[in-house]
């Protein structure tokens, strides 16, 4: 290779790896697997070792991906929080293994542990209390997530027992179990959203969620797997973890201490096959030298500790035979693949079908009818298609090509410039859509209707009791006792939770509606800042977009609504029969326009209120909340822990700084 082929070697897979690490990190949506992405990175290192003269310390070798963003305040790491080097081979584990002896003296043990696949956490603890929690970020920086983990039980807010340091830090992984990811992912689905791709994606979504209500929802678990501090209780790793699980810390109880290399390898050839057995994701084995003094001996290179490594598991394949592509329909109108299989054991179950996500998938995996496909599942749960045995397929096998026209309703699809998936139009006449729009309506998080759930709905529908939502409350008593598994006693608890349903806040009811893109936490902003469904039916695009949260497709999606005449009819009728569509009375009172014309931004963390709960206190006193300083800011209202960078802005183009106190002062006056 000359020297120009190197160079744009190196940059074209500089670029690759940073478009990945971004998608990975902060959008959690990868596109690629972790092993590709590792052989990928080998591939720069090897390259930039060859070439040291086109060494750059921006390279993506030279630095740990970051999951920082805006939203959150960004702290600085106590310690530097690095990531650990990957081995897919029983030599390439040789290979640490003697490094190791080579730089230590003395025998030493190795501790085993699973490699949980999720979030990486720093908590630090102060006089046995949680004092705050950051996210691994760049390594040197991280997001300040403490809110929202301190709504995960599995994390001690107060330790128990004694014995432990007046302050230290213990890391770990924040998880989202199998079975919760799974009821996830089936919500998004039938709401027409793209469902994760895996439990890592999903936990690294909902830690960076605004709202800690719908965080603790989640249910989300943390296994903790490393003390750091001053006067720890042992030089041993294994013995502090043991401590930390009488402090109260999720420590697995998989953990092992083995002496050698032989007892690794066993432990990690178990655990390839039983790791399927388990109630969360993991994707490997971390080993790491057990003696915290031989830690420090053994050190760090750049970006990992020369102490530890993660051996990381194979994702397991198979192949299989495509049989045919089936296409569903979700509530908003999002026409989702399904590719048929023939039945596949693969990560200890039978696989017969996987998700092929949009039309761009198909394509790009260019998938033909009785293809030979590779099936992939490994870490992740939903199972796709990650590849085609070219040398298997027949010569006449017809290409699999998106449908055109709704299989449903048989309305033309359309796509939109920006988007990936295909669309129903033929909102108010297909099935599905009608169907996925009641079920919305009455879920636990927006109106809640006691008795109803998807095959009453079905049911309903198909004896042509209801139409769309209005009909929920026109059905009498006799029409729902009549039908098969129903009765009297179930007539009467439907009924009853209809009528309790016009008590039901505005925010709900909004969000109830299905309008896409508007979600709880927008219909919540909607509510607050417009207050009813009046004044955000006559909103205009311009007027939405000022609207702290609400972006360009939230805007156009709500004017779309809006704009249809049959969703006007649909709210009337909800307005005639009692259903709140304006926020009470009581409330709106407690609104003033003390805070009117003011642009204000909150920074860091607070005692008394949440950042979530301030932001509502601004719009309830009429003021907007922003998210970055300009000179037309206000006021910043700054908590502790606040960013130095934002702090230094405000005092450059001297915005007035106050604290959580002067605010209130600022509302109360």
């Amino acid at each position: 290779m000359t020297k120009n082929e190197a160079r744009q070697k190196i940059i074209a897979l500089r670029d690759e790896l940073e478009e990945h690490n971004y998608k990975y990190y902060v959008l959690s949506r990868p596109e690629i697997s972790d092993f590709d992405f590792d052989m990928k990175m080998k591939e720069l290192e090897k390259l930039e070792k060859e070439f040291p003269e086109f060494y750059d310390p921006n390279s993506p070798s030279q630095r740990v991906g970051s999951d920082l963003t805006k939203e959150f305040v960004q702290v600085k790491h106590e310690r530097p929080m690095l990531s650990l080097s990957n081995v897919y081979s029983e030599q390439e584990l040789i290979d640490f293994d003697q490094r190791v002896r080579k730089l230590l003296e003395t025998g030493f043990k190795y501790v085993c542990e699973l490699k949980f696949d999720g979030v990486s956490i720093s908590m630090i603890y102060e006089g046995g209390k949680l004092e705050r929690a950051v996210t691994r970020g760049d390594g040197e920086k991280g997001d300040n997530v403490t809110t929202n983990v301190r709504t995960i039980r599995a994390v001690p807010l107060k330790l128990r027992g004694s014995g432990f340091p007046a302050r230290f830090e213990v890391r770990g992984e924040i998880m989202l179990p199998f079975n919760v990811f799974n009821k996830i992912n089936e919500e998004r689905v039938k709401a027409g959203e793209m469902p994760f791709a895996n439990p890592r994606n999903a936990a690294s979504g909902t830690l960076k969620m605004q709202d800690p209500s719908i965080v603790a929802s989640r249910k989300l678990d943390a296994y903790l797997y490393y003390l750091l501090g001053e006067n720890l209780p042992s030089d041993s790793h294994y013995e502090n973890m043991q401590k930390a699980k009488e402090w109260g810390f999720k420590v697995s109880e998989h953990t092992k201490l083995c002496n050698g290399l032989g007892e690794v390898l066993s432990f990690i050839k178990t655990w390839d096959t039983k790791r399927y057995g388990l109630p969360v994701a993991i994707d490997g084995i971390v080993i790491k030298v057990d003696s915290l003094k031989m830690q420090e001996i053994l050190g760090y290179t750049a970006k990992s500790p020369r102490w530890a490594i993660a051996y990381k598991f194979k994702a397991e394949q198979a192949a299989t035979i495509l049989h045919s592509v089936s296409f569903q329909v979700g509530r908003t109108g999002a026409v989702t693949p399904v590719a048929n299989l023939e039945p596949v054991l693969l990560a200890g179950t039978t696989v017969k079908r996987a998700s092929l996500h949009n039309a761009d998938i198909i394509r790009n995996l260019g998938l033909h009818l009785n293809d030979t496909v590779f099936v992939e599942k490994g870490g992740e749960i939903i199972p796709k298609i990650t590849g085609v045995d070219l040398s298997k397929r027949h010569p006449m096998a017809a290409p699999v090509v998106f449908i055109t026209k709704c299989p449903e309703c048989g309305t033309p699809l359309e796509r939109k410039e920006s988007e990936a998936a295909y669309y129903c139009p033929n909102s108010q006449g297909c099935p599905p859509q009608i169907k996925g729009k009641i079920e919305h309506f009455i879920s636990r998080k927006a109106m809640d209707i006691d008795g109803l759930g998807q095959e009453t709905v079905d049911l309903l529908f198909k004896e042509g009791l209801i139409k769309d939502i209005s009909g929920l409350y026109t059905l009498r008593k006799e029409q729902i006792a009549r039908l098969e598994r129903l009765g009297e006693k179930s007539a009467n608890r439907i009924l009853k939770s209809l009528e309790e349903s016009k008590n039901v806040p505005f925010e709900r009811v909004l969000f109830g509606l299905g309008i896409r893109f508007v979600g709880e936490t927008v219909a919540k902003v909607l509510a607050n800042k417009l207050m009813s469904i009046d004044r955000i039916k006559n909103a205009t695009y311009e007027e939405l977009l000022e609207i702290n949260e609400i972006g360009e497709k939230i805007a156009e999606s709500v004017v779309e609504y809006f704009s249809d005449e049959e969703n006007i009819k649909l709210i009337e009728f909800l307005k005639s029969i009692g259903l709140q569509m304006e926020i009470s009375k009581e409330e709106q009172d407690n609104r003033t326009e003390k805070l009117k014309g003011l642009n204000i931004i909150i920074s860091g963390t607070f005692k008394k209120f949440s950042r979530e709960e301030i932001k509502n206190l601004i719009d309830l006193h009429g003021g907007r909340n922003v998210s970055s300083i300009s000179k037309k800011t206000s006021y910043l209202v700054a908590g502790e822990n606040i960013g130095p960078s934002k702090l230094e802005k405000a005092r450059q183009l001297n915005i007035p700084i106050i604290s959580e106190e002067e605010f209130e002062e600022l509302i109360s006056e």
